[in-house]
């Protein structure tokens, strides 16, 4: 029986999607070292199925300023990556890069926001490689549109999509140490629900 919304995912389809978020951390982590020239390691992400209110309180509540990377998915899969990215994350990168930490991320220069850009093409393609490479599926991405705002807007952005789906997204929790120290980006995932159907196909994974 098809999948008609996120919140019909059981345990099996969580498992399946926790490996996949691995295997894309683990590619994340190394491309993450030769942009920063050092050390990246990863821990196993979290993923979680969260209700839209429960994602914004996950990220430091309505209010918190972040910055939030759109990418647009195609091909075999349709819909969106949502890459936000807290301003703690955000300058321990630039500081292994340009030895000063971001002061503000609602003004960034232009090589900052040049180069946050980078982490979060960086990041989404590394999670939708792995999704390709295990399914033989074709997945294009488009540019990652930056927003820096308060997660409550950055969230409005694709809500009509959450409104679609279900009540929940697929939220995936990462944790990097950069440099000896640890830092936390997230990813929200949102499929078009026939997309959906079609990823776990691919994977033999019953729906």
């Amino acid at each position: 029986m098809a999948i008609t919304n996120v919140d019909e995912l059981g345990a099996m389809h969580l498992d399946v999607l926790k490996e996949l978020g691995n295997i894309g951390s683990g590619n994340a982590a190394s491309a993450l070292s030769s942009l920063l020239g050092c050390d990246t390691d990863i821990s196993v992400p979290a993923v979680k199925l969260l209700d839209f209110g429960d994602a914004i309180n996950f990220l430091g509540g309505p209010e918190q300023i972040a910055i939030g990377m759109l990418v647009n998915l195609t091909g075999d899969i349709d819909g969106m990556m949502l890459y936000v990215l807290q301003h703690s994350c955000a300058s321990k990168m630039t500081a292994a890069v340009f030895g000063s930490e971001i002061e503000d991320i609602m003004n960034m220069n232009e090589m900052e926001r040049s180069f946050i850009g980078e982490v979060g093409n960086i990041m989404s393609a590394s999670y939708i490689n792995a999704i390709a490479s295990l399914t033989g599926m074709t997945i294009d991405i488009s540019v990652p549109q930056m927003q820096v705002d308060m997660v409550g807007a950055i969230l409005s952005v694709p809500a009509v999509h959450f409104a679609q789906i279900g009540d929940k997204v697929i939220f995936i929790d990462d944790s990097f140490v950069i440099g000896g120290s640890e830092v936390k980006s997230n990813m929200i995932l949102i499929p078009e629900m026939a997309s959906i159907d079609t990823l776990f196909t691919k994977l033999g994974v019953g729906t």
